[in-house]
């Protein structure tokens, strides 16, 4: 199985090669962690790192 991308600048995992929430090409395949937001708006996670829309996103992008 293929390692995922995540885009570098919002760090949403992303299939194609264009970010649907920044729209940056910039992704990259080194990765480490995962966050499922389900309700952007309620999440004290997602309001503390700035994450607006629900979706995957790594912790960290290299």
């Amino acid at each position: 199985m293929a390692k995922k991308k995540a885009c570098k600048k919002c760090k949403l995992f992303v299939e194609g090669d264009i970010c649907p929430i920044c729209k940056s090409n910039s992704m990259t395949t080194t990765w480490q962690g995962r966050l499922y937001i389900t309700d952007a708006e309620r999440s004290m996670i997602a309001q503390n790192i700035g994450i607006k829309a629900k979706g995957e996103y790594a912790i960290k992008v290299r």
